[in-house]
């Protein structure tokens, strides 16, 4: 992997790939999500956490439900609370999707994506705590709701939190896209934020900060819980949009295809939003954290194989080699590389596209770890464990979907 970052370093270039896609465009229905189980684990997510009754009581999907900017989401969902979103008889309403995948969604530096808005209609709760998009030690999440133990009776704003204190928010106005991005450092141990709405690329609004960054890649939840109070329960929807879980440069575009330069910005300066405020460390925590036990084994023993795409136009090209001893010679930390200039495989890609693979001889070995995530002693249940491997080898680029 030093070989990679000489080379990429080199190159001027970090090519965003697509770890995970969980935009909802491969499935038909959210029925699909029912052929998910323990022991046949299947489609983009984890479909476990929800009430008893059918699934589209919890889940739905249309593409009236996608951000309309986001040309690279056919639909979006529509994530409910209803009186009977309880699940193993637990007293938070809870509706979640969790990652399906083995892919290195919890390593190095990541960019978790996805839009989120909500509706006049089954709006969510102004007096109830709503923890959303969430980690299982819940180092970062979004919030919305009075917060429980804070004081007053409603909160409007939409919040982003970090290891329990809220360090951004913004008014959550109905029909509203809010795009949101978590920068998560798994090795530097920071998270900072991305944000915009409706089409407006996505800009840096909190940077990077400390935070315990912990995850076995199958702990990130895409949907809600919410803490109970006296008020009685009243249906509540949550739509999203846009999910999906990248490395490299960050996409801060919505044109559809991840990894293309003039989608992505390495820019480490913080940016503020005329609708958005960042908030001081310490002004606001909150008092209650939820979890769910789910242990996981990881192993994994891989080449490593990594694609760099360099992408060109008919006027300049970003990078040349005639030969595998010119790169070779040019990056010096390159100790065995492979370069090869193709065509683009098809006419349909408006671009010319050069892709120079760089095989790594070394071989990566992930010593196996359980990791399991806390629960509330009154609920635990008994649950199958699930292996999940860190996918180390990438032989295609992913692109985002047109």
């Amino acid at each position: 992997m030093k070989g990679f970052a000489a080379f990429a370093s080199f190159a001027g270039l970090a090519a965003a790939e697509i770890l995970w896609d969980g935009r909802f465009n491969d499935l038909e229905s959210a029925t699909d999500l029912e052929s998910w189980s323990w022991s046949n684990q299947v489609g983009p997510y984890q479909y476990y956490i929800h009430g008893d009754g059918n699934v589209t009581e919890y889940v739905n999907l249309s593409a009236d439900f996608a951000n309309p900017a986001d040309a690279g989401s056919s639909q979006g969902a529509k994530i409910s609370l209803t009186d009977t979103a309880y699940w193993n008889g637990q007293t938070m309403r809870r509706t979640e999707l969790i990652p399906q995948t083995t892919a290195a969604i919890a390593a190095g530096t990541v960019f978790y994506h996805f839009s989120i808005k909500r509706e006049t209609e089954n709006a969510p709760s102004l007096t109830r705590e709503h923890q959303i998009a969430f980690f299982e030690s819940h180092f970062t999440e979004l919030k919305s709701g009075l917060l429980s133990g804070a004081s007053g009776t409603e909160d409007k704003s939409l919040q982003w939190f970090v290891g329990g204190t809220s360090k951004w928010e913004v008014e959550w106005e109905a029909s509203i896209w809010h795009n949101i991005a978590y920068e998560i450092d798994f090795t530097g141990k920071t998270v900072g934020l991305w944000h915009s709405t409706g089409a407006t690329a996505l800009k840096q609004v909190v940077a990077p900060v400390t935070a315990s960054t912990s995850s076995n890649g199958a702990d990130w939840h895409v949907g809600v819980l919410e803490l109970a109070n006296t008020d009685a329960d009243a249906d509540e929807d949550f739509y999203f949009s846009g999910v999906y879980i990248e490395d490299g440069d960050i996409t801060t575009t919505f044109s559809g295809a991840s990894g293309d330069s003039a989608d992505t910005d390495s820019s480490s300066s913080a940016v503020a939003v005329a609708s958005s405020t960042a908030i001081a460390a310490g002004t606001k925590t909150s008092a209650a954290v939820a979890s769910t036990k789910v242990p996981v084994t990881t192993a994994a023993l891989a080449e490593t194989t990594t694609l760099v795409t360099l992408k060109t136009s008919a006027q300049t090209s970003v990078a040349q080699a005639t030969s595998v001893a010119q790169v070779v010679s040019t990056a010096k930390a390159v100790s065995t590389a492979q370069a090869v200039s193709t065509a683009p495989a098809t006419s349909a890609v408006p671009t010319t596209t050069s892709v120079v693979e760089v095989i790594s001889a070394a071989e990566t070995t992930a010593t196996p770890t359980e990791a399991v995530a806390t629960q509330s002693a009154s609920s635990a249940v008994a649950t199958p464990k699930q292996s999940s491997r860190c996918k180390l080898s990438r032989r295609a680029r992913h692109r985002r979907s047109l």
